[in-house]
């Protein structure tokens, strides 16, 4: 029986993923339910989005997110880090941004 393949896109690039593959991939994920969000977990989700695993729409799907709470945690992660994405923080990281000032809070951790 020939094996089952499902195409996956990420910016210019085709990725060609196994099922069997992609659903373990899937299952390393936090769960659909999760209700704690820690910032690996939101780390993981951003990193399954950019690599192809899970399209966007997908990710705010699966985990019942806005669009603006995950575009929310892909600039946090991308101007912060992770740390960024601590829920303790990403208040003063927002506020700073607004500001333009983000660099002065990564530099005071």
């Amino acid at each position: 029986m020939p094996s089952q393949h499902t195409f996956s896109t990420h910016g210019e690039q085709v990725k060609i993923v196994r099922i069997s593959d992609r659903q373990a991939e899937l299952d390393r994920l936090p769960a659909p339910d999760t209700q704690r969000w820690v910032t690996r977990r939101k780390a993981q989700v951003v990193a399954a989005v950019r690599s192809g695993l899970l399209s966007f729409d997908e990710a705010c799907e699966r985990y019942r997110l806005s669009e603006e709470e995950f575009k929310t945690w892909i600039s946090l992660l991308d101007n912060h880090g992770v740390r960024g994405l601590r829920a303790t923080r990403m208040q003063d990281y927002r506020h700073a941004d607004a500001r333009g000032d983000s660099d002065r809070h990564v530099a005071a951790e």
